[in-house]
């Protein structure tokens, strides 16, 4: 049975495009949710912050993050830094890959065929 995979992320990203081209030269069937038309929830966050930590989800190198004012980025924990991305879904690092129940953080060619071949 094929893994169920679904890939998120927002579709102008560099890193979002070469994931789908490894996905699909490797003929693997996904979906993509586009934060930007199908925006993330807190609830979501809230269960990849569980799986992956806030730390990690949180993209402090994009431009989204470097907008924030100092009293934006103060005191940053697990429920602010869930506000942040929900607010702001630029925020979140790309792609979030769920293969089943499996969640993946960012790309690169070894990861995904560790994950897939």
């Amino acid at each position: 049975m094929k893994p169920v995979v679904t890939m998120y992320g927002i579709p102008n990203c560099d890193t979002i495009r070469k994931a789908r081209v490894w996905l699909d030269s490797h003929a693997i069937l996904w979906r993509f949710h586009n934060y930007k038309k199908e925006g993330v929830d807190a609830e979501q966050l809230s269960h990849w912050v569980d799986q992956l930590g806030w730390e990690a989800l949180l993209n402090k190198r994009g431009t989204t993050w470097r907008k924030l004012t100092d009293v934006e980025k103060e005191g940053l924990n697990r429920e602010r830094a869930i506000m942040l991305m929900c607010e702001n879904p630029s925020m979140i690092k790309r792609p979030v890959l769920i293969v089943d129940e499996m969640i993946e953080l960012g790309f690169s060619e070894q990861q995904y065929a560790g994950i897939f071949d």
